[in-house]
């Protein structure tokens, strides 16, 4: 079910045409990460869809409501880490964010999913820089929202606070929320969402399943010294290839792995020098999608 209908979205600030006519969609129960390096229009994107930047023209629709005001709603969102008082704790601020919304609601169950139930009753001002933004994450996730949005959810935290926010992302992505996330970093991107959307320059480059993205072939590299490889090319069903410094780069299917591809070779009368296999990244497709 489609909770989210993007088509023909612009946005020029003066003469530059900072989102060239998106289309974009988002179904229940997916997390989609909006991908692309700084100024690619992935801030620009989420401010139209929640309300707060007005689109050039194009138009968007969330969970096919009439009413914009009953669908903002059902989305909970972090475009930039919230003031909280660094004087009260997590408890106290989220009391006050409730209020706030006029949805008052006990945050333990919150806490305990973004891994602060034990920190609960520490002052914010205490608090880490990832353990910061994991209560900005529950701070969106009052009133029960059918869809988070989050905007660079890493971006500033050290390797520690990383690994917690991704935690608490797939703990939430687990728990049956959908979720967009905009990002430039595309390991947590790969760790973390269903789909992606990569976008450069405003203009979306392609979307779908990360699983479809990355495809079923892995990358490898092998070389044998003195000897040619045909036979194994062969085999292994190989149509073209790439040789650089006596080194062969192709793919094949992912049921092939370095075992079964040194026993083949074997097989074949051929002593490998050189073997590696390598999954493919979504940073080298990111990069081979982006190249100008």
């Amino acid at each position: 079910m489609k909770v989210l209908e993007v088509h023909g979205l612009n946005k020029y600030y003066g003469s530059l045409h900072a989102v060239k006519n998106l289309d974009l969609n988002l179904e229940r129960g997916q997390v989609l990460g909006l991908l692309g390096p700084n100024g690619s229009g992935k801030s620009t994107t989420l401010g139209m869809l929640l309300g707060i930047t007005k689109p050039s023209s194009g138009n968007f629709q969330w969970f096919q409501e009439s009413k914009s005001y009953r669908a903002r709603r059902r989305i909970g969102a972090l475009l930039e880490t919230p003031n909280f008082y660094p004087y009260l704790n997590a408890d106290e601020n989220l009391k006050i964010i409730s209020q706030i919304k006029s949805t008052p609601q006990d945050p333990t169950a919150i806490l305990e999913l973004v891994g602060l139930a034990d920190r609960r009753k520490t002052l914010f001002r205490a608090y880490s820089l990832g353990m910061k933004q994991r209560l900005a994450i529950a701070a969106a996730m009052i009133g029960n929202p059918e869809v988070l949005i989050f905007d660079e959810p890493t971006n500033g935290l050290d390797p520690k606070g990383i690994a917690e926010v991704r935690k608490t992302l797939l703990s939430i992505a687990k728990s049956g929320k959908t979720i967009l996330m905009a990002s430039h970093m595309l390991d947590e991107v790969e760790k973390i969402c269903s789909h992606v959307a990569i976008l450069k320059k405003g203009k979306m480059l392609t979307q779908g399943p990360v699983g479809a993205l990355l495809g079923d072939k892995i990358l490898v590299e092998l070389s044998a010294k003195d000897q040619s490889l045909q036979p194994l090319l062969t085999a292994l069903s190989i149509e073209g290839h790439e040789e650089k410094n006596g080194i062969h780069y192709f793919q094949v299917a992912e049921q092939w792995d370095g075992l079964k591809i040194n026993k083949l070779a074997q097989s074949k009368g051929i002593v490998l020098s050189h073997l590696a296999v390598k999954k493919r990244s979504l940073e080298s497709e990111f990069l081979a999608i982006t190249e100008d």
